[in-house]
C-alpha cells in the first residue's frame, strides 16, 4: 500500500509540475507580439501574439517619401515582418513544452498531424485545408464530407 501511495504522490507531484510549466508558457505566450519598422523608418508596426495588427505608426515623412500605393506596399510588408517576429516568439515558447519531433509552425498552423498530402493550402497560403482522409484501418483513401460538399457546390 505504501508503495501505490508513493506512486500517487510522484503521479500528482509531476501532474502539477506539468502544470505550472504549461501556466508559464501560457503567460509567456499570452504576452507575446511582434514589432518591426520600415527600412526607412516611417512605418512601424506592431502585432499580438496571433498576428493581429495592435498598432501602426506612420511618421510624417511616410506621406512625403512614398506614393500611396508604395506606401501600402510598404505598411504591408512591414506588417508581414511584425507578425513573422511574433509567431517565431510564439514558436519558441511553445517549443519548451512539446516533444522534440513536433514542429511547432505544424502545430500552430493546423497542419501537425497531416502528412502534406492530407491538405492544400489556400488563401495565399494562410489557411490549410483538409483534402483527403486516410482511413488507418485499411489505408484506403476517402473523400471528407467537406470535399463532398465542395464538389456539389461547384457542380451546381
Amino acid at each position: 500500500m505504501d508503495d501505490h501511495r508513493a506512486q500517487v504522490e510522484e503521479l500528482l507531484a509531476d501532474y502539477r509540475r506539468s502544470r505550472e510549466q504549461l501556466v508559464a508558457v501560457q503567460r509567456e505566450l499570452a504576452a507575446v507580439s511582434g514589432q518591426a519598422s520600415s527600412p526607412d523608418g516611417t512605418v512601424t508596426a506592431t502585432v499580438d501574439g496571433g498576428g493581429k495588427l495592435a498598432s501602426l505608426e506612420l511618421s510624417e515623412l511616410a506621406y512625403r517619401r512614398h506614393r500611396p500605393e508604395q506606401l501600402a506596399e510598404l505598411i504591408v510588408r512591414t506588417v508581414s515582418a511584425a507578425a513573422s517576429s511574433a509567431a517565431e516568439d510564439t514558436y519558441k515558447a511553445l517549443s519548451t513544452v512539446l516533444p522534440a519531433a513536433t514542429d511547432p509552425a505544424a502545430l500552430v498552423a493546423g497542419t501537425a498531424d497531416l502528412r502534406p498530402s492530407e491538405y492544400e493550402t489556400v488563401d495565399r497560403g494562410q489557411q490549410p485545408v483538409r483534402g483527403r482522409v486516410v482511413d488507418d484501418e485499411d489505408n484506403e483513401q476517402r473523400e471528407s464530407w467537406l470535399d463532398s460538399e465542395l464538389i456539389d457546390r461547384r457542380v451546381r
